[in-house]
């Protein structure tokens, strides 16, 4: 449960249908398959080969130091960037061949957590949900929605650049959310925020496991440890290992082990 600043605000059950263009795809086990995903910027070769399967309703957890390419598969799984090989599958859809529909099925929320300052909250959802391709007749409902879901009311009608850096983040996650996507990648989602913010963060991810699969990418293994289900570890470019956190009961030192 997210709590408001000063007082606790409980999420509301939340309209569970998904906004995305283009035909759904066929289901699978998989939301997201990487297979043989390589990325180059010029000589430098920034994902090497990967092969990563990450299951429907899941929250995987993607570890490493700078520049282990975790940034670069993420941006990949956004659209911001296309592979140099490989195929990317984002909830069945090819991430080049069906780029408009992958990126559908995509919410994310980088690191930096950027919002548009002169915009007030409730405005900068609703822009977000048109620009996501909501009808209009259902913008304010899943606006609504979010705002509930990440205790935004106390906020709502506020420009977004007064707000607290914990505010800002929930903003940030509620933009990513607004379309229901069946995929939440989530960049050090809890980077800069204080120990109650980081416990709110924490709960509201493991709140979205189950009806979302969550990619959270982060180097604080203490954090990964607490919300996921399974861990992969990046180094260079490379995957060194996937694990459950079920059967991994000190992550310190599997990471250790292999980094």
């Amino acid at each position: 449960m997210i709590m408001s600043e000063p007082e606790a605000r409980g999420p509301n059950e939340h309209d569970k249908t998904r906004h995305w263009s283009g035909a759904p795809p066929a289901m699978s086990m998989s939301a997201i398959i990487a297979k043989g995903v390589s990325k180059r910027y010029g000589p430098t070769l920034a994902l090497d080969s990967l092969d990563l399967d990450i299951d429907r309703g899941e929250v995987f957890g993607l570890l490493g130091p700078n520049g282990s390419g975790k940034t670069t598969f993420i941006r990949l799984l956004a659209g911001y960037l296309l592979p140099t090989a490989g195929r990317l599958e984002i909830d069945g859809c090819d991430s080049v061949r069906d780029s408009l529909a992958a990126r559908a099925r995509i919410g994310y929320v980088p690191e930096a957590a950027p919002v548009y300052g002169n915009m007030r909250v409730r405005e900068f959802l609703a822009f977000m949900a048109r620009l996501r391709g909501l009808p209009g007749r259902q913008v304010g409902g899943a606006v609504d929605r979010v705002i509930d879901m990440l205790a935004l009311g106390a906020v709502a009608h506020r420009p977004a650049r007064v707000l607290s850096r914990g505010y800002r983040q929930r903003t940030a996650i509620a933009q990513a959310l607004v379309h229901d996507p069946p995929v939440v990648v989530l960049d050090e989602p809890t980077n800069g925020l204080d120990p109650r913010q980081i416990i709110e963060i924490r709960e509201l991810i493991r709140g979205l496991a189950g009806h979302h699969t969550v990619i959270v990418s982060s180097h604080v293994l203490s954090e990964v440890a607490r919300i996921a289900d399974r861990v992969a570890i990046l180094l260079d470019g490379r995957l060194l290992g996937v694990r459950a956190m079920a059967d991994t009961p000190d992550l310190e030192a599997w990471f250790l082990s292999v980094a």
